[in-house]
């Protein structure tokens, strides 16, 4: 979902994905959102670049538009493929690939917190350094207040799930 955020952003903003740097946090599905305190385009905060980039009118709608459509995406996918298995393993070629070859990259990936963001217990796509040990480090990026609520809702509706099915 982080890769197709990017190449969303760097599609409306018209720049090569390789200058976006953009993640998407949370649990995968209707519940992950978009880490806009973490999105640059060149090194830039996104709102900042956004005078440069002159592209839209009214950046907070198109805001919501780009996140709502990183989020349909899979659906989309689904509707036209029958599933998104294509997407997840390519995801998994690169996270396997960084490990083996210990690129010590930085990576959004679903790891199990322990006080990070305030949560325990229950494993989030968060930013976290990815090396020949796996996850070798979570990242506590400073989040907008409106990132770690929904991080925290995130966080409950996996617990939920969990209980469902623990009892």
């Amino acid at each position: 979902d982080s890769a197709r955020f990017r190449h969303l952003l760097s599609k409306h903003c018209d720049i090569n994905v390789h200058n976006v740097h953009a993640y998407i946090l949370g649990e995968h599905g209707d519940n992950q959102f978009a880490a806009w305190s973490m999105t640059h385009i060149g090194g830039i905060n996104i709102d900042e670049y956004c005078p440069f980039c002159r592209k839209c009118e009214d950046w907070k709608s198109e805001r919501k538009k780009i996140e709502q459509q990183v989020r349909d995406s899979a659906y989309h996918i689904i509707s036209y493929k029958g599933s998104t298995h294509f997407a997840v393993g390519l995801a998994m070629v690169r996270i396997t690939g960084t490990i083996v070859r210990g690129e010590n990259s930085f990576m959004t990936v679903s790891t199990l917190l322990d006080g990070e963001f305030g949560i325990s217990d229950v494993c989030l796509s968060v930013p976290s350094m990815v090396s020949d040990k796996g996850v070798s480090r979570i990242i506590e990026s400073p989040l907008a207040n409106n990132e770690i609520i929904s991080l925290a809702g995130s966080a409950a509706i996996l617990r939920e799930a969990i209980k469902s099915i623990t009892g």
